[in-house]
């Protein structure tokens, strides 16, 4: 393999890790300009992470091994698709032919999927009811994801998101017809929900509102700073696929170098940055919703996916 590639390939992964606690630091900070307040420090997510990682990691008494193994089957998944998906690349990567976009989302399952059972495993009354109502979500949440790919998959004839990505980026006809924007407004409706955005849910010590928290409430140190680690990734992966694939395809450099990759770190930042201060405008100005308005949120998102799959067999691509 080119040694070039390999070290991008390394770069991609090392961003991902280490921006993705960065990213959630200034969403927290932007929420909290929001909200009239100066809100936590942009550094917030890394001293938190250093505290946990310093934390002694107390075990639940009959838990299962998969409460100990969850949190790095999470990070390995989320570790694969962050060097198989274009995050600062427009150019395939050596490991990026073994997952597709059907394939990602099935990693994005296989991680809330092992969060779900180590919450179960905790023995815990509260934590199995947050991973109950997790579920409940998720049902439509999975596979709006899917469907959102396939709607892609249907513009490009291919599940490639670099294909993907080099077609949008090139075709404006292609960018605006009405099945991709369909499917982006579907995206954009499942982030708000999957990075929970939506005024029902709560990082704080509000019952109701602890979807995310909720689930690993029985963790504690290592363990607990691990899962902290894991949803900073999901949402930064999670918004790079949206900016990259799907509503900001432009801009990136193709030249297989390094300078190239940091070019389209600063590029990728730029896009996050906007990204954040639209979903914080997006959270701050909905009304508060119910808990199980959530399943109608993301009803509308599966709705709108499953519209722009039939948009393009009535109207097509032009």
């Amino acid at each position: 393999m080119d040694p070039t590639t390999q070290i991008v390939n390394v770069l991609q992964a090392a961003t991902v890790l280490l921006l993705s606690p960065l990213l959630a630091g200034i969403a927290g900070r932007i929420k909290g300009l929001t909200e009239s307040r100066v809100g936590p420090p942009i550094l917030q997510p890394y001293y938190d992470l250093a505290k946990y990682l310093r934390k002694e990691t107390l075990v639940p008494a009959g838990s299962s091994r998969l409460f100990l193994l969850a949190p790095f089957v999470a990070f390995g998944a989320y570790l694969v698709i962050s060097v198989v998906v274009p995050i600062i690349t427009p150019y395939p990567l050596p490991y990026a032919s073994t997952v597709d976009f059907l394939g990602g989302g099935l990693l994005f399952g296989l991680a809330g999927l092992v969060t779900l059972l180590a919450a179960l495993a905790a023995g815990s009354n509260y934590t199995a009811l947050g991973a109950s109502r997790t579920v409940s979500f998720s049902a439509l949440g999975e596979p709006t994801l899917i469907m959102i790919f396939f709607g892609v998959a249907v513009i490009t004839g291919t599940n490639n998101p670099y294909v993907t990505n080099n077609l949008l980026a090139s075709s404006f006809s292609a960018y605006l017809s009405p099945t991709h924007l369909l499917v982006v407004a579907a995206f954009f409706l499942l982030l708000l929900a999957e990075t929970g955005k939506l005024p029902v849910e709560s990082s704080g010590l509000m019952e109701f509102g602890m979807l995310e928290d909720g689930r690993t409430f029985g963790h504690s140190g290592r363990l607990l700073g691990l899962f902290r680690w894991n949803g900073w990734m999901k949402q930064f992966l999670l918004y790079s696929v949206f900016v990259n694939v799907f509503a900001l395809p432009w801009g990136m450099s193709d030249a297989v170098s390094l300078p190239g990759a940091l070019e389209n770190i600063a590029l990728l930042l730029g896009k996050l940055l906007l990204v954040v201060g639209v979903v914080a405008g997006v959270e701050a100005t909905l009304a508060k919703v119910r808990l199980f308005k959530i399943r109608d949120f993301l009803a509308l998102s599966f709705s709108l996916a499953i519209l722009s799959i039939f948009v393009f067999v009535v109207v097509g691509v032009p």
